[in-house]
């Protein structure tokens, strides 16, 4: 899976994004309908209960055939990784920040073919791409782009406003970087155009699936606004 991680369509979600409904639900739909990677987040649920949203998550995209396209991650919680995998189910790798466990632990023991992510602030990103090793990383999680609800641990300026990111400092990190970067943070349909012009290998939702009236169609939405839009790029 590492050698085909494909970010282009990339949800993140929890059972407390979905407005209700079953975590793996949403995933089904979102993946029916063109999203090419999965992240399980939540801050609320139980290493259980995480255990369990990986199991049901895994199961919907095998169930679709994609369980060697579509990238099953999880959140920081490296021990749900290990345990989830000690129970047989497909879970492809864990996506960190800088504050987190060390990218170079999750590598050592989740081993060479799962996949790690690492997010952080825009402007860290830049100068860890610059002056970093990232041979244990498969691609950089940039932003947010909009301030947004989800994300509450967001850098903040003095007047304690949320730091956004600039397409201009996006196409910077996607041109420096080596490894792929995908945005996120309020992404909307509206954004695409504009943020495929970067150069960035893809973009990152939640509110925009997960809360939708009709996740399938949000998720196909951004999805064919994307590719349109890379195409047009």
């Amino acid at each position: 899976m590492r050698n085909r991680l494909d970010l282009s369509a990339y949800l993140v979600l929890g059972p407390e994004n979905t407005m209700g409904r079953p975590v793996a639900e949403i995933v089904g739909a979102a993946v029916a309908h063109g999203f090419t990677c999965v992240q399980l987040r939540s801050k609320t649920a139980s290493a259980r209960e995480l255990i369990a949203l990986a199991e049901e998550a895994a199961e919907v995209i095998a169930a679709q055939g994609k369980e060697e396209k579509v990238a099953l991650l999880m959140d920081d919680r490296l021990d749900v990784v290990l345990a989830a995998r000690m129970k047989g189910i497909k879970l492809d790798g864990i996506h960190v920040g800088q504050s987190d466990i060390p990218t170079e632990v999750c590598r050592n023991l989740l081993g060479e073919e799962a996949i790690v992510g690492l997010s952080a602030r825009t402007v860290d990103l830049l100068d860890y791409a610059r002056t970093m090793d990232t041979s244990h990383i498969d691609y950089f999680g940039a932003g947010p782009l909009h301030e947004t609800a989800t994300k509450t641990d967001c850098d903040r300026d003095g007047e304690g406003r949320v730091i956004t990111h600039s397409f201009e400092a996006l196409r910077k990190l996607a041109e420096i970087s080596s490894i792929p970067v995908v945005v996120g943070g309020g992404v909307k349909v509206a954004d695409l155009p504009e943020l495929a012009k970067t150069g960035v290998d893809g973009f990152f939702v939640v509110s925009a699936v997960a809360a939708a009236p009709d996740p399938g169609e949000a998720a196909g939405e951004l999805v064919a606004c994307w590719q349109a839009s890379r195409h047009r790029g």
